[in-house]
């Protein structure tokens, strides 16, 4: 098979698993709807605040974007002011690990938002969106591609963030940054429908168990 054959057939792979990504996707906001809406009612009532909080993140390419999550950290006291849509917070400092369990959410239900991923949740919107696929690296900011991921920060972002990943399914945040890179270049150089239905299958595994979250 030529070049031009050869890179056809990538392209044409990758249109295709975007597609099913982005239905696959639509189907988890469908059938989460009822879970999606209770959550955002109980942060809504327990925080006094607006349900959805956005990051700043780097997208593929290097594209900044604002990642959507569910609230799972407030403070103690009453929120003054209008109430808005999403707000959005700074990144908190660099740490290699995160504490576990960490002593910034103080919410049981936070905590088990956080343990299940159910934070997560609103990040499918960006998949509909493009802005991320469903397995991939996750976004990290700026600093921390600089910081921990130096000039291999260009090959991972080659690719779109995912919601989910490799160094999701190995070790989650027991991982130190160093080991996520390499995982991050791993996918990036064997990335294939196989690989990402392997990562999907053993997330959802993940994810129940509740293992490794911060």
């Amino acid at each position: 098979m030529d070049t031009s054959s050869r890179r056809g057939s990538a392209l044409i792979s990758a249109r295709l698993t975007d597609a099913t990504e982005r239905l696959f996707a639509f189907a988890l906001l469908a059938a989460s709807s009822p879970v999606f809406v209770c959550v955002a009612i109980v942060i809504l009532v327990l925080s006094r605040r607006t349900p959805f909080v956005a990051h700043l993140r780097r997208g593929q390419f290097g594209q900044p974007f604002w990642m959507w999550k569910f609230r799972t950290m407030w403070p103690r006291e009453q929120r003054t002011g209008p109430l808005i849509l999403v707000e959005r917070v700074q990144s908190a400092p660099l740490h290699w690990r995160k504490d576990n369990p960490d002593p910034r959410i103080t919410s049981t239900f936070a905590r088990f938002c956080r343990k299940y991923s159910i934070d997560e949740l609103p990040q499918l919107w960006h998949v509909l969106s493009g802005r991320m696929a469903l397995i991939g690296p996750r976004p990290l900011t700026a600093v921390e591609l600089e910081a921990h991921y130096g000039p291999d920060a260009e090959k991972v972002l080659t690719v779109k963030p995912g919601v989910t990943g490799l160094w999701q399914v190995c070790g989650r945040n027991s991982l130190t940054y160093q080991q996520r890179r390499r995982l991050d270049l791993f996918f990036v150089r064997h990335d294939a429908p196989g690989l990402r239905w392997t990562i999907l299958r053993r997330s959802i595994a993940v994810v129940l168990s509740g293992r490794n979250a911060a």
